[in-house]
């Protein structure tokens, strides 16, 4: 998903806003919109990811006997829909920065 998202995002900046054919821009254009877009697709892949890295990582941490299902059902219960976005700012900016870069 991240790679769609990031060409996607491109295709969407030089078709939109930066609409000069792209090898008019100088490097420091190319590489900002290079940049950018792999910032915003890591921030769609981090939105689209967080509740289930949420549920794994909790999953990992938990002792049960009980089936994957009735301890996800307790994980939910603790946390609620919010929980499951706790750190997501973080998360942002961490694999924002990375897929930028």
């Amino acid at each position: 998903m991240k790679f769609v998202a990031f060409e996607r995002t491109i295709e969407f900046f030089y078709k939109n806003v930066f609409t000069k054919p792209k090898n008019e821009y100088n490097k420091v254009t190319q590489l900002a919109i290079t940049f950018t877009s792999g910032y915003i697709a890591g921030i769609l892949c981090a939105l689209v990811s967080q509740p289930a890295d949420t549920m794994v990582s909790k999953l990992n941490n938990i002792k049960s006997e009980s089936s994957t299902m009735d301890a996800m059902r307790i994980i939910y219960q603790e946390l609620g829909f919010k929980g499951l976005w706790r750190g997501i700012g973080a998360r942002i900016i961490m694999v924002g920065t990375l897929t930028g870069f």
